[in-house]
């Protein structure tokens, strides 16, 4: 008589599992790097004046924090702790300057308006944030998505803001006029506070507001 025995089978990868999904999704509302962390403020309300300025800047930011998240993920076990701060900044540098070049490369005139807040997304709380506590201690594929999450998290914000301070503030959105002649001439007035930081400052404190309240949080 003989027996047979099945072999065991290697887990199978989850691709999009409980945790997948909660990586990328919290950072877009209940983890909100900005609205909830009070992360990359000082970007937020220097480079939202306009709409396009904001998605660049967003777009940046989304490129560093996942592909630095996948690069420190992938080489964690091999960094010493003493230096991994060290390594971590050298890591996002490098991925800045490429994304600063590009720009350069082919949206110049932007590249110039955005001046050193593209260097400074190497300080961004948000990336050094996210490879200190979340990519030193998870595999590559769970990283890439919590910089997604997060990227898009920040994006977001920087796109609303932009828009009404754009619209309220010149009139104008992506260089089209959106505010009617009409209203000019009967008296309207664009609002100089949405030129300002201010005026960005009074947008995200009601965006925190909306959000906070919405999903029901208390501060403890």
């Amino acid at each position: 008589m003989t027996s047979t025995t099945t072999p065991l089978q290697a887990p199978k990868a989850v691709l999009f599992g409980a945790e997948e999904r909660k990586a990328i999704k919290d950072p877009l509302w209940d983890n909100n790097p900005i609205a909830f962390q009070v992360l990359g403020i000082c970007s937020s309300l220097a480079v939202t004046t306009r709409l396009d300025k904001s998605i660049v800047m967003g777009i940046g930011v989304l490129l560093v924090t996942t592909l630095s998240n996948v690069m420190i993920s992938l080489l964690r076990k091999f960094i010493p702790n003493k230096i991994r701060i060290i390594v971590q900044l050298m890591v996002v540098s490098g991925v800045v300057i490429v994304f600063d070049q590009i720009l350069r490369a082919y949206m110049y005139d932007l590249s110039k308006q955005l001046s050193v807040f593209v260097g400074l997304i190497i300080t961004n709380c948000i990336v050094m944030g996210r490879l200190e506590a979340y990519a030193m201690g998870n595999p590559p594929w769970r990283s890439a998505l919590d910089g997604i999450g997060n990227g898009l998290g920040y994006a977001w914000i920087l796109i609303v803001v932009g828009t009404v301070r754009e619209i309220f503030g010149s009139g104008k959105l992506l260089g089209h006029q959106i505010v009617p002649q009409a209203l000019y001439d009967a008296g309207y007035v664009n609002n100089g506070m949405m030129v300002l930081a201010p005026g960005a400052f009074l947008l995200l404190g009601i965006i925190v507001w909306v959000q906070r309240s919405i999903s029901g949080y208390v501060e403890k």
